[in-house]
């Protein structure tokens, strides 16, 4: 007889500148004492340019000797600005700058903003088969977590049509395998195998030569956000009634990541995919299933 557990392996596996404001000059008023002083007229007995001590006639030595500096005779008189070099570069703006610099920048930033455009249903699809039928073998490590919380991981092989080996790691002692004909589930540490035809179970549709999701399933729900695609179908024709599976795709690589699988009992088991390679072809015979006598053919 089929344990509930080997059951529940089948359905689960083959499963972002302100603007500174500028304020106005006003006019400085005149200071008191040129208003006291405005209108008067200048004082008798003296020029008005009168000056306390005449400066004293230069030294007509000193005057040959040294001629007279522009500089001395007027200290009143700012000198002259120096002027840059003519191979030296023009220094740019600040302000014009900073205004070219905060453009460009806002500019780029409203470029980084623009979220991709999502895809379409039918885009989703169609890149989603052209990943799964771009290669007949994969070899990849996966994780489980079943619908009890348990966590189990091992190694999947798969080679077209119809071949697939979910090989777990210790100290799990289970194994499934499609030759595809039949799927079989084994223990090694009970040494009992149960046999299922392939078309009983969940992922059956993965295996074959061309994936058409449009033909080969139900579909019930396509969705893409920034974490990838999921895809969810319908399989009614599982063992022990429906199953419902999601299948999720990376959003770049659109490699098949995980999927999930809900039985008809409402259990959910999610498997993870790492290490992905789609070159190697797995070993013939890790899809050989041993038909003796330990067979509970279902």
């Amino acid at each position: 007889m089929k344990s509930p557990l080997a059951a529940a392996l089948v359905l689960a596996l083959l499963a972002a500148s302100g603007v500174q404001a500028v304020e106005q000059k006003k006019k400085p008023h005149p200071a008191p004492a040129a208003k006291a002083q405005a209108g008067k007229p200048a004082a008798k007995g003296k020029p008005a340019a009168d000056a306390k001590a005449k400066p004293k006639p230069a030294d007509s030595k000193t005057a040959q000797a040294k001629p007279a500096d522009p500089k001395a005779a007027d200290p009143k008189a700012a000198p002259p600005a120096a002027k840059p070099p003519a191979s030296a570069p023009a220094v740019p703006d600040p302000a014009k700058a900073a205004v070219g610099a905060a453009a460009v920048g806002g500019a780029a930033a409203a470029v980084a903003a623009q979220p991709p455009v999502p895809l379409t249903r039918d885009e989703a699809i169609k890149r989603a088969e052209a990943s799964l039928n771009s290669s007949p073998v994969m070899i990849a490590d996966f994780v489980q977590i079943g619908g009890d919380g348990r966590r189990a991981e091992g190694k999947l092989y798969v080679h077209k049509v119809g071949r697939m080996r979910f090989e777990y790691a210790q100290p799990a002692t289970m194994e499934v395998v499609s030759d595809g004909v039949q799927v079989a589930v084994r223990d090694r540490k009970l040494n009992t195998q149960d046999l299922y035809f392939i078309n009983q179970t969940p992922l059956k549709f993965l295996l074959n030569e061309k994936i058409d999701f449009q033909k080969d399933v139900k579909l019930v729900d396509v969705v893409t956000d920034d974490a990838g695609t999921s895809i969810s179908i319908e399989d009614k024709a599982t063992f022990g009634g429906t199953s419902k599976i999601k299948l999720i795709f990376d959003s770049k690589t659109f490699d098949l990541k995980q999927w999930q699988v809900s039985d008809p009992q409402g259990y959910e088991t999610l498997v993870s995919l790492f290490n992905i390679d789609r070159n190697s072809a797995p070993d013939a015979n890790l899809f050989k299933i041993d038909k003796g006598s330990l067979l509970d053919f279902r």
